[in-house]
């Protein structure tokens, strides 16, 4: 049995274990914001059999790190929003917390992380939303000083106000359509974002479940209020192909949604691929598609890959930043991997 198989198989075995709701994990204090260490090691090569390659379907691989902390919380990373700038970022994990910190690179490639905080993401009452059972935080957005996050174990989105500035930021609950709180409790909102300014979609939350299938069995997407983020502004369904499903999405500048997908399976293994869906397609009603950015298996640098964010370098590059959920397993890593699109 070769390395790359035996690596897939353990990490089969461990992702499957995670597909079982886990215990809500204790009240941490409400103001709880603990500085961390996160070590960082560098992935060299994407694809170690050709560590010359560079060039990954229409992305250029930039640089990776392997992260890893002492501190008991780390881990379980599933959403991801990097600044503008590239540097700083906001993430929240599996156990209901958010890290903050940011990247340093020499030159375009990363090489740390530094100014690493952790705290519990709280709820309007000031206390943890883990302490209620809401600790399955999966998903970000991002509207200005906004922040929005989506919980797959409930099927929620909780909103937060300056909370890139204040990690003690309280939460208040967006209401959702009610065919959103009827998915799977373990295959519910994975991809959040806001739909760009100036666009149809304005203003409105767009959500895609990981595996809540529609009767054609395609995934389940919806459009999420309007202005005012109140109710219903509509379902839409994303084309599933390849047993793939979604794990996160980011709206790109030049007018498309980044859709991450990941597929595992005994019989196939362990895959990720980027989809590039246009903005312009996502209405009530529509089913939609789009190209394939990258495709990778187990004999690339992949893990759990579950957070995925978009920003522009200094050069005017468009840059994608992805993250893997380790589940807080020791057979998994947590990676941090960057590709540039070829435009």
């Amino acid at each position: 049995m070769n390395r790359f198989l035996s690596r897939a198989l353990a990490f089969l075995a461990i992702l499957a274990l995670a597909l079982i709701p886990a215990a809500a994990q204790p009240p941490a204090a409400a103001d709880s914001i603990q500085k961390i260490e996160i070590r960082a090691q560098a992935v060299e090569a994407f694809d170690p059999r050709e560590p010359e390659r560079t060039r990954f379907g229409v992305l250029t691989f930039r640089g990776g790190l392997v992260l890893d902390s002492r501190h008991r919380d780390f881990g379980g990373i599933s959403g991801l929003r990097v600044a503008a700038n590239g540097e700083r970022f906001l993430a929240v994990t599996d156990k209901g917390n958010w890290l903050r910190g940011r990247i340093v690179y020499r030159g375009k490639v990363p090489v740390a992380i530094a100014d690493a905080e952790m705290a519990p993401i709280l709820g309007l009452d000031g206390r943890p939303l883990k302490s209620r059972g809401w600790y399955d935080t999966e998903a970000l957005a991002e509207d200005g000083g906004t922040v929005y996050v989506g919980i797959e174990r409930v099927s929620q989105v909780v909103r937060f106000d300056a909370v890139r500035e204040n990690l003690r930021a309280r939460g208040r609950p967006v209401v959702v359509p009610p065919a959103m709180k009827a998915l799977p409790a373990n295959q519910s909102i994975e991809c959040l974002e806001m739909g760009p300014k100036g666009g149809p979609l304005a203003g409105t939350l767009i959500s895609i479940a990981e595996r809540g299938l529609d009767a054609g069995g395609n995934l389940q997407g919806f459009l999420i209020g309007g202005r005012d983020l109140q109710g219903d502004g509509g379902a839409f369904a994303l084309k599933r192909t390849d047993e793939f499903d979604v794990s996160d999405c980011a709206a790109a500048p030049d007018g498309n949604l980044l859709v991450l997908e990941r597929r595992f399976s005994w019989a196939r293994g362990i895959a990720m691929r980027i989809r590039s869906v246009p903005l312009a397609s996502i209405k009530p009603g529509a089913l939609v598609d789009g190209r394939e950015l990258i495709f990778a298996d187990m004999g690339h640098q992949i893990d759990n890959m579950e957070g995925l964010s978009v920003h522009r370098g200094a050069d005017g590059a468009l840059v994608l930043t992805l993250i893997s959920d380790d589940n807080f397993s020791p057979l998994q890593r947590t990676l941090l991997l960057q590709f540039t699109l070829v435009e």
